[in-house]
């Protein structure tokens, strides 16, 4: 891994811990994927945004969360309401950070169904661990680990979801070809996601945001569906749903493992 890899990495890691230890400490927090016009992450708060973080879920969802849970939800999309959920399926959440996303995918699933949250952040773990007790969800787990490299075995889940991370990878065939490995035949994938429109290069993506702001990371609409096809994925689609910087939307990812 080269040097600025590993510190883009850590720098991710990094501004994690402090939206996690924001919400913590004051309630609210400061969240990676904000708009592209704030300086995140930190402890700025996070309002009610119909277009990011939680003002992307229903408000009857959020009532149902612990206020910690949503206060960290930094992601640009919802990608429980796009994942399809059924009664009785095992779920993986890549980046689940405060885990909003895991304990709505546990309500879905049902006792007979279980969800995963994947975080690399300490910090960001034991907050997700801690909503998941006040909420009294039984049927989760959040793993440490990065999702280059998931803890879990081969076939070992239904669905994969993910919000606004993705982007965040400095390995993203990688995550590609994990997320494939431990999908069940016939398991299928519902990210959101920053994705860059084809024209924008890299060093114009890089223009509109940093690195940690979910922009310059991000994937143009033909390398994210390349990506995941050579991966083995089949079906791919990808749909913008708002514009979070010139030419850069957030968008619904959807795929499937072939049977």
């Amino acid at each position: 891994m080269s040097e600025r890899t590993t510190g883009l990495r850590e720098t991710v890691r990094e501004r994690y811990a402090a939206a996690a230890t924001a919400v913590t400490e004051t309630g609210t927090g400061g969240g990676c994927c904000a708009p592209a016009t704030s300086d995140c992450c930190g402890s700025t708060a996070v309002e009610i945004d119909a277009s990011f973080g939680s003002g992307l879920y229903e408000a009857t969802d959020r009532k149902a969360l612990p206020a910690q849970a949503v206060a960290a939800s930094l992601g640009c999309g919802n990608p429980t309401a796009v994942a399809e959920l059924r009664a009785g399926e095992r779920v993986l959440d890549l980046g689940s950070g405060g885990g909003i996303d895991v304990l709505l995918s546990a309500r879905r699933v049902g006792p007979t169904g279980w969800a995963y949250g994947l975080d690399m952040t300490d910090e960001m773990l034991s907050l997700a661990r801690a909503n998941a007790a006040k909420a009294g969800a039984e049927n989760v787990e959040f793993l440490k680990g990065e999702i280059e490299a998931i803890p879990l075995p081969e076939a070992a889940v239904d669905v994969v979801i993910s919000n606004c991370v993705v982007n965040l990878s400095t390995d993203k065939p990688s995550v590609f070809a994990e997320t494939f490995r431990v999908l069940r035949l016939g398991g299928r994938i519902g990210i959101t996601d920053v994705v860059a429109e084809d024209r924008l290069t890299a060093e114009e993506r890089a223009e509109r945001g940093s690195y940690t702001g979910c922009i310059a990371g991000a994937l143009s609409f033909g390398e994210y569906r390349a990506g995941l096809e050579a991966a083995g994925f089949t079906g791919v689609e990808l749909t913008p749903t708002h514009e979070v910087a010139n030419g850069m939307h957030s968008a619904i990812v959807r795929a499937v493992k072939p049977a």
